[in-house]
């Protein structure tokens, strides 16, 4: 089950576990049970400190993580390999008596929650699916009434078609949906009843620099302004920005393939160790001159969603894009239940089925062809007369031989009862109408930059929603600064991205100099 790298990568972890730790196995005597039991009796092996013993759990094949301390239960459906094995050795070394790493504020928002029961279906493959696992897991083990079971999808079929989900991660508390897609601790505390308050924003003093955004753009602003020695704070919803839904990455000098998780994280550390004031669980809703400026020292204030007042003599505007909507019926309601926008993620979910990709360019097409490779037939969808994809990638797609491409389309609308069945265009040429049967729809159609917050605000937009931005990242709002794909950079990309957080940070860093 287990090869011998992963086995040995597992034995040294274990080898960090302070107490006893019982695995409570419930399986049966079909395959899937035969492979959730020799996992885990491949795991005891490794550790004397590991005991397994027969448990009946809700589900089987199943396993559950119990420490000798008093916590909630910790349950795999499923056996955790892929991008869920280190959410099982983390729960294996937090059941062992490893303390999470969590601050001390998010350690007392979970033990002030009243409880609940939680589920996580998720797919090995879904790179967005480990962060909710091992949130709601170490919820588990600091606060005895919270319990939580991961269910891997593929393994338990019925229960995600049972509870139609067509997107991961979903989570469920107390068998009702709760929510679905890409999540934090902080969005999981607030989602279940913590939030944060602007109390937890009072104490902090005037920065130098204040960064908005989490993203690449954003995380080398901050870098950039440490390592000047000034104070540097960053504020957002969470650390990552849209990188961390993209699975490959091949185009960033210096690294052959990279990983959008594992390039923020690395991002997200080398913030850390700078000495970055890293605030997560806060959205920016306005930003202005402050009242008690003064020619001798000018402030910026920076007002969050939760009501919490930021100062700093110097802002960078780094909020970045999502995925922009193309306003037809359906679109939202099927989302998750149908529609999606992650291939990595949610494409094992279709399996076998056919699915539409709406958008021509390079992550249309790319996501065509990464679901080529899992679904039964992939319709694309392009509203121009031709494709705008790299010709690399038109002719990789060419080369396939289950995926239809359909130019000239114009998608009217999104059907189905609970969940997608159909999808309806028009063709542009003969204005014909025309229906595909799907199960899937992935809208790859571009981006929206998130800055509906600064439309009342003294920052200039563009048309378009882009923040004006001049040379060294200035704004039409004296001591502001903006980098990243929330402005009119030209080219929305990570490099690009990144290298304007640090021009827009050397800006601000300039104007400290001589202000």
């Amino acid at each position: 089950m287990l090869e011998n790298n992963l086995k040995q990568q597992l034995a040294q972890y274990l080898d960090m576990l302070k107490t006893e730790v019982t695995i409570g196995l419930s399986v049966s005597q079909d395959e899937n049970s035969n492979k959730v039991r020799e996992f885990v009796e491949e795991v005891a092996e490794l550790s004397d400190k590991i005991k397994v013993e027969e448990k009946e759990l809700t589900y089987t094949p199943s396993f559950e993580i119990k420490g000798d301390f008093d916590h909630g239960r910790i349950v795999f459906a499923g056996v955790p390999l892929g991008h869920e094995f280190a959410s099982f050795a983390l729960a294996m070394l937090q059941a062992g008596g490893i303390e999470p790493k969590v601050d001390e504020a998010t350690k007392k928002r979970i033990e002030s929650i009243d409880g609940g029961d939680f589920e996580t279906i998720v797919s090995l493959s879904c790179h967005n699916c480990p962060e909710v696992v091992q949130s709601f897991n170490i919820m588990a083990v600091l606060n005895p009434n919270i319990n939580h079971t991961m269910i891997e999808g593929s393994m338990f079929q019925d229960v995600a078609e049972s509870r139609d989900v067509l997107a991961v991660p979903a989570i469920f508390k107390e068998g009702e949906f709760l929510e679905g897609g890409k999540q934090t601790m902080d969005s999981l505390l607030e989602l279940i009843g913590s939030k944060k308050t602007s109390d937890d924003f009072s104490d902090k003093a005037a920065y130098d620099v204040l960064i908005i955004g989490g993203g690449p753009a954003a995380a080398t602003a901050s870098i950039y302004a440490a390592r000047k020695g000034i104070s540097t704070g960053l504020v957002a919803s969470e650390f990552g920005g849209q990188v961390v839904e993209t699975l490959g990455i091949e185009n960033i000098p210096g690294f052959k393939y990279t990983e959008g998780p594992d390039f923020m994280a690395n991002m997200n550390e080398q913030v850390t160790a700078l000495g970055v004031d890293v605030m997560t669980g806060a959205l920016a809703s306005d930003v202005r001159e402050a009242e008690n400026s003064s020619n001798d020292l000018r402030l910026v204030e920076v007002e969050l969603d939760n009501g919490a007042v930021l100062k700093a003599r110097t802002v960078v505007i780094a909020t970045g894009a999502r995925w922009r909507l193309i306003g037809i019926p359906g679109e939202t309601e099927f989302r998750n239940k149908g529609v999606a926008y992650c291939t990595h993620c949610d494409g094992p979910l279709f399996k076998g089925k056919p699915v539409a990709v709406i958008g021509g360019g390079n992550s249309g097409i790319e996501a065509a062809i990464d679901l080529a490779g899992m679904v039964d037939h992939v319709t694309v969808l392009e509203f121009l007369p031709e494709l705008k994809a790299d010709q690399v990638l038109q002719d990789k797609l060419n080369s396939l031989d289950n995926v239809t491409v359909i130019k000239n389309a114009q998608t009217t609308g999104l059907y189905g009862d609970s969940k997608l069945e159909r999808l309806e265009y028009t063709d542009r040429e003969t204005n014909e109408e025309h229906s595909i049967d799907v199960a899937g729809c992935f809208i790859q159609v571009g981006l929206v930059p998130n800055t509906e917050w600064l439309e009342e605000s003294d920052v200039e937009l563009t048309d378009r929603g882009e923040i004006k931005v001049n040379p060294d990242g200035s704004t039409s709002l004296e001591g502001v600064y903006a980098a990243g794909d929330a402005t009119t950079s030209l080219f929305k990309q990570i490099v690009i991205a990144a290298g304007s957080g640090a021009t827009a940070a050397l800006g601000a860093f300039n104007y400290l100099m001589r202000n």
